[in-house]
């Protein structure tokens, strides 16, 4: 039996404590509808130290953290078609839904009842190999490496549907807070957009990036201008006031990650009134993931990447809970 390497949470806790394990595991196999898939690269996204670190509840004991992973296809389950091995596929985030209930039949699968997650509810890309429903898997653009193409599946998709959220209209301003992986993507797609794009992030390592891809502005404080949309990409509760505040009359602030610091009180005169909104977002539909690749294909966008050997996944996920990764880390087997 062929065996390979893999990281699983042992026991959630902060990561300072090393809650992350390397493992040797048999070889995962296809079940019926599945491909399995040699990882070529897997992202590291934030999403993941809140799994490690218990900020999301258990779904899986033991978990193979990882939902940004690019791979070639290795064997296919039973009853799938239109795939070959060697075919590179992206497998992401949202990894099942029902398409039975309410939200599904409208189209909103990413508010599914009995959604499933990869790298939550099962098993993702630190690893060697993992497998994943092809029906869930995408198509991946070309003219990117496999290490670009990785943040794309979560940081991209996630930030085009927070962009999305935002209804910014044609050339408005749009204010982004934090500049990491998610941020640095989705501020391309406006500008690619016609947007003006001031960028609220304090380390100055962030802030040349931001100058360099075209920001407007990028500093600490608030934006120079009152802002027609914001996207909130920092999980830091206490800023979505001052992010509300900084918003025009009729402007909209999405909130684009998973887990959030508490938020203080708002004071509806200073943060909501004259039609302000506050939206957040939830996972994605696979409509959003193809349409971003998509976009992605037809702009080729900057995508700034840190690799680790995937011997180093635990040093990646300190790295970026530490504020240490310049882009997006990337684990490359």
């Amino acid at each position: 039996m062929e065996t390979t390497r893999a990281w699983q949470v042992d026991r959630p806790g902060p990561i300072a404590e090393q809650p992350l394990r390397l493992v040797t595991r048999p070889r995962p196999e296809p079940a019926p509808g599945e491909l399995l898939i040699r990882v070529l690269a897997s992202g590291v996204c934030r999403t993941d130290l809140h799994v490690a670190e218990g900020d999301l509840p258990v779904h899986r004991a033991g978990v193979v953290p990882g939902h940004e992973v690019v791979g070639e296809v290795a064997a296919l389950g039973g009853g799938v078609t239109g795939y070959a091995t060697g075919d590179r596929v992206g497998v992401a985030w949202l990894r099942h839904t029902c398409g039975e209930c309410v939200y599904c039949r409208r189209g909103a699968e990413n508010l599914c009842t009995r959604s499933r997650y990869t790298g939550w509810d099962a098993d993702g890309g630190y690893a060697d190999y993992t497998v994943a429903p092809a029906d869930y898997v995408y198509r991946l653009p070309g003219g990117y490496s496999d290490a670009e193409l990785a943040p794309l599946l979560c940081a991209g998709i996630i930030g085009y549907r927070a962009l999305r959220r935002v209804e910014l209209p044609p050339g408005g301003r749009l204010g982004v807070y934090g500049f990491g992986a998610s941020a640095h993507l989705a501020a391309q797609v406006a500008l690619a957009e016609g947007a003006h794009v001031p960028v609220v992030t304090r380390p100055p390592a962030a802030q040349r990036p931001a100058h360099d891809l075209g920001a407007t502005s990028a500093g600490g404080d608030r934006p120079p201008e009152p802002l027609d949309a914001a996207i909130l990409f920092a999980p830091v509760g206490v800023l979505v006031p001052a992010a509300l505040a900084a918003l025009d009359r009729g402007g909209t602030l999405a909130v684009a990650g998973i887990h959030l610091t508490d938020i203080p009180s708002l004071n509806y005169q200073d943060h909501l009134f004259q039609e302000r909104q506050l939206r957040s977002v939830t996972a994605n539909t696979r409509a959003d993931g193809r349409d971003f690749l998509a976009f992605c294909a037809a702009h080729r966008l900057s995508v700034t990447t840190t690799p680790y050997p995937l011997s180093s996944a635990d040093q990646a996920l300190a790295d970026l809970a530490a504020g240490r990764v310049d882009g997006a880390a990337v684990l490359v087997p």
